[in-house]
């Protein structure tokens, strides 16, 4: 998962830009918040038999990922810039469709429904479910193509809310409320849906999360990014006549 981009980030033009040849055949798939974190530690678990569209904001730290994998390119945007997404989608060369899209990009809003303000709630439903929406309308007809397969990397705030933290849960209810609908009216183009609900995990946006907690960060009772993203990639190799639709992940040490 992301956090909102620096100035020069979000100043970067939308761009698909190729890294190797072509992914040959290996089946393609576009992992978002590719440059760290869950979206990371994706990338590095399919990268063995994928060809890899690595989708963010930091287009220097996606150059760099994708010239250490072995099949890869980027595609740097702003997904809540919704004409430059279309623009960077646009540019995509998907001969033979597109096999898997990983939503893991989300930022974590915190705070009481007295203290934030329609912005905030704004913004968080802008990043968390309309951008994903968004990306996958724009990517329909190249996953009906490969009769590929859409996860989305919920949380266990998809299941439970707690105070504090209300506008991040209603996002993650909502989000699960989106791939329910889109598994629905998917089917019958073949195209798969899964959501994945982590509860902690290792990574920037737990330290944000403590942080707000004021609480010790105990980063061996989380989950590993690389096990979430094998939770992932389970789903994306699930076999042809099987979709996963739902996998609660929790840490053994939290439960």
């Amino acid at each position: 998962m992301t956090r909102p981009a620096s100035p020069d980030q979000l100043d970067a033009q939308p761009a698909a830009t190729p890294h190797s040849a072509g992914p040959g055949d290996r089946p393609a798939v576009l992992v978002t918040g590719a440059n760290r974190g869950i979206g990371r530690a994706v990338a590095e678990e399919l990268a063995a038999d994928h060809h890899l569209i690595l989708a963010g904001r930091d287009a220097d730290a996606l150059a760099a990922l994708a010239a250490a994998l072995p099949s890869a390119e980027t595609f740097v945007a702003e997904l809540t810039d919704y004409e430059g997404t279309a623009a960077a989608v646009a540019a995509l060369e998907l001969p033979t469709g597109l096999a898997g899209l990983v939503h893991s990009a989300g930022i974590l809003v915190n705070g009481s429904v007295e203290d934030l303000s329609a912005a905030e709630w704004e913004r968080n439903f802008a990043v968390n479910v309309t951008a994903v929406s968004e990306l996958t309308r724009l990517l329909l007809p190249a996953l009906r193509t490969a009769r590929g397969t859409v996860v989305a990397v919920n949380s266990g705030s998809g299941f439970n809310a707690k105070g504090e933290r209300g506008a991040y849960s209603a996002s993650k209810f909502a989000l699960r409320a989106w791939t329910d609908a889109l598994r629905q009216e998917e089917t019958g183009h073949g195209v798969r849906v899964s959501a994945v609900h982590p509860g902690r995990v290792d990574t920037d946006m737990q330290h944000e999360l403590r942080a707000a907690e004021s609480g010790a960060y105990e980063s061996e009772k989380y989950l590993r990014p690389a096990t979430v993203a094998a939770a992932i990639g389970f789903a994306l190799r699930a076999p042809a006549e099987a979709v996963v639709a739902t996998i609660d992940l929790r840490p053994r040490a939290i439960g």
